[in-house]
């Protein structure tokens, strides 16, 4: 379930926020005091956003980040001087927010999170005589051509983007050539 939690250094701050973003449509909102009251919450969701200060009372914004779960995206609120130093690559938006920058933004990072874990989880249903395939012809790889696993992985999934073939069968078109040479 994806939710959204607020946490800034003033909670009142954090609590219209999450007002307006309820008011929005967003259902699982939540106003936490602290970026370890942030982490602890986001540990019980499996996606979602945290929507973070500069700087909080117990750590800085970038000790959030890189404390986050995997499906989890930050959004950093300050002022237009302090964001401008963020660290790149996490977005941000400058205070006083625009209720229609901040709802966007949310939906869009959401939306985006979404995707990615779609995406993740229609790559990750191969069946087992497919992920066979592919361990098989690595392994072939790395014994007849003296590449490591990432390189015989890479390889197999090289052939198969300029094949048009998804990976099980680019790695069974490698043991059939391999056993052909045989």
């Amino acid at each position: 379930m994806r939710v959204v939690i607020v946490v800034l250094p003033k909670l009142e701050d954090a609590k219209k926020i999450r007002k307006i973003l309820i008011g929005h449509g967003f259902s699982n909102v939540f106003a936490v005091p602290n970026a370890s009251a942030a982490l602890l919450a986001a540990g019980e969701h499996s996606s979602g956003l945290i929507i973070s200060g500069y700087r909080l009372a117990d750590m800085y914004y970038l000790d959030l980040y890189d404390h986050l779960p995997k499906y989890f995206e930050l959004i950093l609120i300050g002022r237009a001087d302090t964001i401008a130093e963020a660290s790149f690559g996490i977005l941000s938006l400058a205070t006083p927010l625009k209720v229609y920058d901040l709802v966007n933004t949310a939906e869009m990072v959401l939306n985006q999170l979404k995707r990615r874990m779609q995406k993740e989880s229609v790559q990750k249903k191969r069946s087992e005589k497919e992920q066979n395939y592919i361990r098989n012809a690595k392994f072939l790889l790395m014994e007849r051509n003296h590449l490591t696993e990432e390189e015989a992985h890479r390889y197999i999934q090289k052939c198969s983007m300029d094949n048009g073939t998804n990976m099980a069968e680019t790695a069974q078109m490698i043991l059939s050539l391999m056993f052909d040479e045989a």
